[in-house]
């Protein structure tokens, strides 16, 4: 009979016998006390929009316990260099593999950013005309082109910046040993493709409507002009550039990976069936990385910017990809967002029991990427937030302060029961000294700052206010974001 802990190594039996996630994280050997000291400070201050008084946020152990997250992957950017790449918490769980900076998660869309460099290197290299019919480039399919384009002629620019008016906002993979589809059969919604067929659902360049199925358009466009497979070229002509050694397009990932690979798994911590899904729509969302790779990229779109170096793109195409297109948010492959003073390139990734975001500065050489093996974003915002308070990045969070107050439990009675608002119904119950409201799909917590006003942490900007009737019996409920208001009325 074996030792149970043969084979495993010492920090998996460190973080066995502690319990704890934040045992289980790679700990940092050669940074500077300095260094160390920005991460215990990002570990132990992570925020949502609202910061309660008193409080200097939650650990980063307290909220991946609170999210079910399994394991979790966090590279900073500082002064156009990785300042530390840590992970922590499980690979897989049932496996017992810790997270490793070294750790691959699938990046979702993020996957569209990498892209995007790849379809621009074709237009520097002279091979594609950006604002050209994409009917011109593509030989294996061609867009089928119907009333709803009025005439238009869609173009690459318009397939990175969703500006093509085209349907299938993402795709939700496929599992392993399901048959994969083809990407003409992707794109036309035939079996065994699971999304409908991608077609305009409008004419381009009128106005920003996400599209996966677009992107996917690009992803066969870059096949047909450079005649290789979509991986085989992203690997030569874009990861490889960057030094983004350990990243892929392979769908599904090659078997010498399979110890790198981090399981996925959803909201309640259950594992997805089969360890992960396989998407064939690569370009869209197949790619496997992890925040080192996903910083190289950052630093390398940072350093092109200032004219200081072009592995893969020029400072002119570099600007080009990072220039809203007809949106003003939308670039190529990036959306352009304004914190403060600053201006940040930013994507986020959602697949199945996976999540990620990355920001670059467009000045300065700061940047951040999360990865997460887990189906929920929130924590991906709170950690944002204690990275930017951490590293001074002034005007990126600015969480709003509130009292909370005690109510009494007659008064959190009274509001118990059921509402119903646009159809809907939801219920409002009682748990302790607490209130929560429930539906199918969620179960939120109330903090309340007056006897009868009150917010949801997880719905940004939402505040609650319970109303009474002229006899004092509590009739609905009043809910209002900014401007916006809806009401629910409470059900006898």
């Amino acid at each position: 009979m074996s030792h149970p802990f043969a084979g495993r190594s010492w920090q998996f039996i460190f973080c066995l016998l502690a319990g704890s996630l934040s045992a289980c994280a790679q700990q940092p050997s050669s940074y500077s006390p300095e260094t160390q000291e920005r991460i215990r400070q990002v570990e132990n201050h992570l925020t949502g929009w609202v910061l309660i008084n008193g409080s200097t946020g939650w650990t980063l152990e307290e909220r991946m316990k609170f999210y079910h997250v399994h394991g979790l992957s966090i590279a900073v950017v500082k002064n156009f260099r990785i300042d530390y790449a840590k992970g922590y918490g499980w690979a897989d769980s049932a496996e017992h593999r810790p997270v490793s900076p070294a750790t691959l998660f699938q990046a979702g869309s993020i996957s569209k950013s990498l892209n995007s460099v790849g379809v621009l290197k074709l237009a520097q290299s002279g091979k594609l005309d950006l604002y050209a019919d994409i009917n011109q480039y593509l030989k294996s399919w061609q867009f089928p082109y119907d009333s709803l384009a009025r005439g238009k002629k869609i173009s690459t620019a318009n397939l990175l910046s969703h500006t093509a008016g085209l349907s299938v906002h993402g795709f939700p993979g496929y599992r392993r040993g399901d048959s994969i589809p083809t990407l003409p059969e992707v794109l036309d919604g035939k079996r065994p493709a699971n999304t409908e067929a991608v077609r305009s659902q409008f004419a381009p360049s009128l106005k920003f409507q996400y599209s996966g199925g677009g992107t996917t358009i690009s992803q066969l466009i870059v096949q047909d002009i450079s005649g290789l497979p979509y991986a085989q070229y992203m690997g030569k002509e874009v990861l490889q550039p960057l030094g983004m050694t350990s990243s892929s397009y392979e769908q599904p990932p090659p078997a010498r990976k399979k110890e790198q690979l981090a399981t996925a798994y959803y909201n309640d911590g259950k594992e997805v069936i089969g360890k992960y899904h396989i998407y064939p729509e690569q370009a869209a969302a197949g790619l496997w990385t992890n925040p080192t790779d996903l910083s190289k990229y950052i630093i390398e779109t940072q350093q092109s910017l200032e004219g200081k170096s072009a592995k893969v793109l020029d400072q002119k195409m570099t600007r080009l990809r990072l220039t809203p297109y007809v949106d003003s948010n939308a670039a190529f492959g990036a959306f352009i967002l304004t914190k403060g003073n600053r201006k940040y390139f930013n994507h986020g990734g959602v697949d199945e029991g996976f999540v990620s975001i990355y920001y670059g500065s467009m000045e300065g050489g700061d940047g951040l990427v999360i990865m997460a093996n887990t189906y929920s974003t929130a924590i991906l915002d709170e950690i944002a937030n204690s990275v930017a308070a951490v590293y001074g990045w002034e005007g990126f969070s600015m969480p709003q302060r509130r009292n909370i107050v005690p109510v009494g439990d007659s008064i959190l009675a009274s509001y118990v029961g059921n509402y119903e608002m646009n159809k809907d119904t939801f219920h409002v119950a009682k748990q302790g000294d607490a209130l929560f409201i429930e539906d199918k799909d969620s179960h939120m917590k109330i903090y309340f700052i007056s006897d009868s006003e009150g917010f949801i942490y997880e719905a940004e900007n939402l505040m609650i206010q319970f109303s009474r009737d002229s006899r004092g019996k509590i009739d609905g409920m009043n809910l209002t974001r900014g401007s916006n208001r809806m009401r629910g009325i409470k059900l006898p």
